[in-house]
C-alpha cells in the first residue's frame, strides 16, 4: 500500500502546527522535513517507497528548482545593487570558480575511481549554495546589511550560473564515457543554453507585459496578478522543453527579464510563487530524506564522509577568503561568509539529472557524495545558523561602537528575502 502522499501530508501538517514555536531556533524547516523523510523512508518505516530514479521524484525536484530559480532571479533588483555589488560580485566571480577548482582538485585523490571529468562534475554539482538552509542568517536585522545581502544575492544567482556549467561538464563526462561524440555534445549544450535563454526571455517579457498592461488599465484583480510570475515561469519552461532548451536556464533568465522589464508596475506580486516554492521545497526535502539520503547513508565510506566535510569547510571557506582579499572585511566576517554556504536544492536536482543522463560511469558514487554532503549541510548549517548569527551580530554591534567605521558597516541596498510560510503580508 502506498502511504507516500499521506506521509508527506503528515510532515507538512506537523511542521505547520509548530512552525511559529521553532522559528528562529536551531531547528530549521529543511532539518525537520529531511528527518521526517528519513523516518518515513524505506530504511525505517517504509511508508515512502518511491524509486529515486522514477518520474515522480525527478519531476518534483525539477519543478521545485525551476520555481525557485525564477523567484530568486525576479526578487533581486540588479539595478539597486549597482552601488554596492563588490562583495557579491567577488563571491560569484572569484569565489565560485575557485570553489569548483578546489572541489575538483580534492576529489581526484579521494575518489580514485573517478575520471577527471567525473571529479569536475562532482565539484560543479556541489558549488551552488542554498541560503534557505540557514535562513536566520539573511533574516536577522541586527546583522550588517552588506553581509546579509551578499549571501542573499550569492545564493539567488549562483545556482542559475551553475546550470550552464553543469550542462557543459556533463556533456564532457558523457564524451569521456564514449556516450556522445564531442561535436554532438557541444551542439546539445549550445541548444540547451541558447534555446533556454530565448525561452526565458520570452516568458519573462510576457509576464512583465501583463503587469504593465494591468497597471495601466487599472482593472485587474489583485489575486489574479499573483498568478503572473508563476505563469511567466511556466511559460518559459513550457517553451524551452519542446524546442530543446534547458528549462532551468529558461526559468532563471525569465526571472531576470521579468524583474528588469516590469520595473514598478502594479507593485509586489511575488507572494504566490514564493509560497509555491516553499511548499515544493518542503516536499522535496521529505522525499530527499526518504529515498535519496537514507539509501546514500547505507553506502557511506570514509572518502565520501571526508569529502562532504571538506566541501562544507575548506572547499567553500578558502575560496571565499581569497575572493574577499582587499575588501577590508575583517576575519570574523570572512569566516562568517565562508561558513554559510549551505548545499541544498540545486545540488539535489543536478545529481538526479546526472543519473537520468545515464552517460557517466561512476554516477552512483558521485550521487552518494552529493546526497551525503547535502544531508550534512542540512544538519550543520541548520544547527549553527541562529546561534552563530546572534554571536556575529553581537560582535558587529561592538565594532560599530568604535570610532573607526568597518567595511561591514557600509549599508547595502535591501533585497527582500523569500517570505517565510505563515508570515503576514505587509
Amino acid at each position: 500500500m502506498d502511504w507516500a502522499l499521506a506521509s508527506v501530508a503528515v510532515a507538512l501538517l506537523a511542521y505547520a502546527a509548530v512552525s511559529g514555536r521553532i522559528s528562529g531556533t536551531s531547528l530549521t524547516a529543511p532539518m525537520v522535513f529531511t528527518a521526517c523523510g528519513l523516518l518515513f523512508g524505506t530504511e525505517v518505516l517504509g511508508f515512502i517507497d518511491l524509486s529515486p530514479l522514477g518520474d515522480d521524484v525527478q519531476t518534483l525536484a525539477e519543478a521545485t528548482l525551476a520555481v525557485v530559480l525564477f523567484s530568486d532571479a525576479s526578487r533581486i533588483d540588479l539595478r539597486a545593487l549597482r552601488g554596492e555589488a563588490a562583495v557579491p560580485a567577488r563571491l560569484l566571480g572569484i569565489g565560485l570558480p575557485l570553489t569548483i577548482v578546489l572541489g575538483f582538485v580534492l576529489a581526484l585523490p579521494l575518489f580514485g575511481d573517478l575520471g577527471w571529468a567525473e571529479a569536475l562534475l562532482l565539484a560543479v554539482i556541489l558549488a551552488p549554495t542554498d541560503a534557505a538552509l540557514g535562513q536566520a542568517v539573511v533574516m536577522l536585522p541586527r546583522l550588517p546589511s552588506r553581509v546579509r545581502q551578499s549571501l542573499n544575492v550569492e545564493s539567488g544567482l549562483n545556482d542559475g550560473i551553475c546550470v550552464p556549467l553543469f550542462l557543459v561538464v556533463l556533456a564532457v563526462a558523457s564524451v569521456e564515457s564514449d556516450r556522445l561524440g564531442a561535436a554532438s555534445a557541444l551542439r546539445v549544450v549550445a541548444e540547451q543554453i541558447g534555446y533556454g535563454a530565448l525561452a526565458g526571455a520570452i516568458g519573462g517579457a510576457a509576464g512583465a507585459a501583463a503587469l504593465i498592461v494591468a497597471g495601466r488599465a487599472a482593472h485587474a484583480e489583485s489575486d489574479w496578478l499573483e498568478i503572473v510570475p508563476f505563469a511567466a515561469a511556466a511559460l518559459a519552461w513550457g517553451i524551452a522543453h519542446p524546442i530543446g532548451g534547458s528549462g532551468f536556464i529558461a526559468a532563471f533568465v525569465g526571472g531576470v527579464a521579468f524583474q528588469a522589464l516590469r520595473r514598478d508596475a502594479v507593485g509586489e506580486v511575488g507572494h504566490l510563487i514564493e509560497e509555491t516554492g516553499e511548499i515544493l521545497g518542503a516536499v522535496t526535502f521529505v522525499v530527499f530524506g526518504a529515498v535519496l539520503l537514507g539509501p546514500a547513508l547505507g553506502h557511506l565510506t570514509f572518502a565520501v564522509g571526508l569529502y562532504a566535510l571538506l566541501s562544507l569547510t575548506v572547499i567553500r571557506m578558502a575560496p571565499v577568503a581569497a575572493a574577499l582579499v582587499g575588501t577590508g572585511m575583517r576575519r570574523q566576517t570572512v569566516s562568517f561568509l565562508g561558513w554559510f554556504g549551505p548545499r541544498g536544492l540545486a545540488s539535489i536536482v543536478f545529481a538526479l539529472m546526472l543519473e537520468e543522463d545515464g552517460g557517466v560511469t561512476h554516477a552512483e558514487q558521485v550521487m552518494t557524495a552529493v546526497f551525503v554532503t547535502v544531508g550534512l549541510s542540512v544538519l550543520l548549517h541548520g544547527l549553527t545558523a541562529a546561534p552563530l548569527a546572534e554571536r556575529y551580530a553581537g560582535w558587529f554591534a561592538a565594532q560599530r561602537a568604535k570610532v573607526e567605521p568597518s567595511a561591514e558597516a557600509r549599508p547595502a541596498p535591501e533585497i527582500r528575502w523569500r517570505r517565510q510560510l505563515g508570515a503576514r503580508r505587509a
